[in-house]
């Protein structure tokens, strides 16, 4: 047996941000077992707690979507750390908890909320021509509504669109017949001074996440991407999940050079796994 929870992030509203499912203990289970429960419990990404393999590390971390493992992913290594400190976990350093991944170690920042630092960007740049025909295709809208498209991969393969507004991208209704392998995240402004500065959405069918309500991978690319271009300040809110009928608020703030992504985060269901 082992301990369950099911954690709400990036929303303090209950309900309305995105679960993650995350093991405690983890150590015994075989990677089908861990393929398994991720497709049984149908959730965007299910985490398994692990004893790290290198001393910098408080634990290690492993993510699977119901189609496959991610080396990162955003709202679980959030969740994942709320659960851990839960359960007793004592970090190595009272400020911040070390997570080791597929992605190798993120830090994550204590305080009103945890923040993950933004891991590097494994692919960045400018989308190509044909990929704007595509990524239009997916969206089905002409190819002149993409205000720019950029590379944000920071571990599940994101590109990000930029569309004229927040309305323009609230509206979408995507192909994701046509989205095929890419994992697409769309991104419009609001109007300054409201609460928040973007709409965000983040597409990933092939992994069998056709919407994902909110995306911290997603989040911290599009953060590097756009502060960096001058687009948005070094602190702003994101939003993400309306369209699904959540409320998420994702929390980025620029410090020096790095790119912290935060969000509130809750534990809406405790019990014991049973897989035996």
């Amino acid at each position: 047996m082992h301990d369950f929870r099911q954690v709400d992030v990036f929303s303090a509203e209950p309900l309305r941000g995105n679960p993650v499912a995350v093991v405690h203990a983890a150590d015994d289970l075989t990677e089908e077992q861990m393929r398994a429960f991720a497709r049984w419990t149908n959730l965007s990404e299910t985490t398994f707690l692990l004893a790290p393999t290198t001393a910098e590390a408080d634990y290690r971390l492993r993510i699977f979507t119901p189609g496959g493992e991610l080396p990162f992913a955003g709202h679980p290594t959030l969740g994942s750390a709320h659960a851990w400190l839960e359960a007793g976990g004592q970090a190595q350093h009272a400020e911040r908890v070390v997570q080791e991944c597929g992605a190798g170690l993120v830090t994550i920042r204590r305080g009103e909320r945890l923040a993950f630092a933004a891991p590097p960007l494994l692919r960045s740049g400018p989308a190509d021509a044909e990929t704007v025909r595509a990524i239009a295709r997916a969206l089905r809208i002409q190819p002149s509504e993409v205000v720019a498209a950029q590379w944000v991969d920071n571990g599940p393969g994101w590109v990000a669109a930029r569309l004229r507004d927040a309305d323009a991208v609230l509206a979408l209704d995507p192909d994701y017949v046509a989205m095929a392998d890419l994992d697409l995240g769309v991104v419009g402004l609001y109007p300054p001074g409201g609460e928040v500065a973007i709409e965000v959405r983040g597409f990933a069918p092939e992994l069998a996440v056709p919407e994902d309500p909110v995306t911290g991978s997603l989040n911290a690319g599009v953060a590097q991407w756009l502060i960096g271009s001058g687009v948005l300040p070094p602190s702003y809110v994101a939003a993400q999940g309306t369209a699904l009928g959540r409320a998420g608020r994702v929390h980025v703030d620029q410090v020096g050079d790095t790119t912290w992504v935060g969000g509130d985060t809750s534990t809406t269901i405790s019990g014991t796994l049973r897989l035996r």
